[in-house]
């Protein structure tokens, strides 16, 4: 149903925190134009935990508009199971393509409650969801135990895995073939999962490095791996900014040097400064001063 480069869009605000339609609009547009597949709003890099009910729709109806016939899936990132059922049914009366569901972000489930909760917020939205199982950052695990479960429902459409381990795109791969439509959401684990299984990318570079990301992406669909690897280990440093505590900061600093956006994040976060912002300025520069020609598609 779904495969290809998904971007995680960041949400951009005004100096005065404000949602800023304008630039989202411009940033969406170059990745359309770059080739991606959809998009996902509101989820971490999107800072959905910081916006409200009504402000993740405006950013989602703002990606809607720019997709065309391009799916947008809504994160349902919600505490609790009646919050994340509600925010479920909101995307789908706004128009969402589909749904991803995190795990209660707050309580540690156990698996039964984890199938549960997905198959709670599921229902209530009625659209294709896809699976987001993040033991790294969420503390819950997606374990192919509860796979079997929600394989069972014809809504559970993708997964998006971001374990950190790279052997479990292969072990969903052996245990579910292609019932599950497999993306990788880790960025600087990419090639290694798009090589051994997964058929899809929610990426995070790809808001300030839409092209390369798209050419990575089609170089390995087509196997030409010779041609691929460089690039990926050109992106490398940068695609190691996703995979921290820091992510929204860290991209949306590679967002000011590439595409000539801002870093404007949302309170408790603020801008890198200091020590921290020099050394990602240097590794951003670094990369793009020695930026590469992309080879033909």
């Amino acid at each position: 149903m779904w495969s290809g480069i998904f971007p995680a869009v960041t949400t951009k605000f005004t100096e005065n925190d404000a949602l800023d339609h304008k630039e989202m609009e411009r940033c969406f547009g170059l990745q359309i134009d770059a080739g991606v597949d959809g998009f996902v709003v509101g989820g971490s890099l999107g800072e959905g935990p910081m916006l409200s009910g009504e402000e993740k729709l405006e950013v989602f109806k703002t990606a809607r508009a720019v997709a065309g016939k391009r799916p947008v899936l809504m994160t349902v990132f919600e505490a609790g199971t009646r919050e994340g059922a509600a925010a479920a049914k909101a995307a789908a009366k706004a128009g969402a393509d589909g749904l991803m569901v995190v795990p209660s972000p707050i309580y540690f489930t156990n698996p039964q409650e984890t199938v549960t909760t997905l198959k709670a917020m599921a229902a209530a939205g009625g659209l294709p969801v896809m699976i987001y199982s993040n033991r790294m950052a969420y503390r819950v695990d997606v374990t192919g135990e509860c796979l079997e479960e929600l394989a069972k429902d014809d809504l559970f459409v993708a997964i998006k895995e971001s374990s950190d381990d790279i052997r479990r795109t292969i072990d969903i791969v052996n245990q579910f073939g292609d019932r599950f439509d497999l993306f990788t959401g880790v960025d600087n684990l990419a090639f290694e999962a798009l090589t051994t299984g997964a058929i899809g990318w929610v990426a995070g570079v790809v808001t300030s490095l839409p092209r390369e990301t798209v050419v990575l992406y089609q170089l390995i669909k087509q196997k030409r791996y010779d041609e691929a690897l460089p690039l990926y280990r050109w992106m490398r440093p940068l695609l190691d900014l996703d995979v921290s505590t820091y992510l929204v900061q860290n991209l949306k600093l590679i967002e000011v040097h590439a595409i000539q956006s801002n870093d404007r994040v949302r309170l408790p976060r603020q801008p890198l400064s200091g020590e921290r912002r020099a050394q990602v300025e240097k590794i951003v520069k670094q990369a793009l001063a020695t930026r590469p020609e992309l080879p033909k598609i």
